[in-house]
């Protein structure tokens, strides 16, 4: 329900997006590139997979940020899937925007135009735990 707020959003930064490697999922990318006149990597369809795909890309470290703005209040049939995305986000440490004010926030940062090193948590003993 927030596809249009997300493509209004992309307009008006569009300067600021196409200097930049745009991923999303299906329908949302075939949206973003025709709005931004650039190309857009195309996963498959959130609930399809496109959502899982985000996830493995951000796991290995493909990803630097998450622009993906969502209704709490409206129920989603996959709202599964939207929950580990952000879980995988946040658990790597991931810049994370779910609204406009953050994503405004985010562009508007100075450390965009910056080498910044995200600091992930030391996950070994929970990898190394015996079960």
């Amino acid at each position: 329900s927030k596809k249009a707020d997300l493509l209004d959003w992309a307009y008006y930064n569009r300067d600021i997006l196409t200097r930049h490697q745009l991923v999303a999922t299906g329908t949302t990318g075939t949206m973003l590139e025709q709005k931004l006149k650039v190309p857009v990597q195309k996963l498959l369809s959130g609930p399809l997979g496109g959502d899982q795909q985000v996830g493995a890309m951000i796991a290995e470290r493909k990803l630097d940020a998450i622009i993906f703005f969502w209704d709490p209040l409206s129920s989603q049939p996959h709202d599964s899937d939207v929950k580990a995305l952000i879980r995988v986000a946040v658990t790597w440490n991931i810049i994370l925007a779910c609204n406009r004010t953050t994503a405004d926030f985010i562009l508007t940062s100075s450390l965009l135009n910056e080498d910044y090193r995200v600091t992930v948590p030391d996950y070994s003993a929970y990898l190394n735990r015996k079960i």
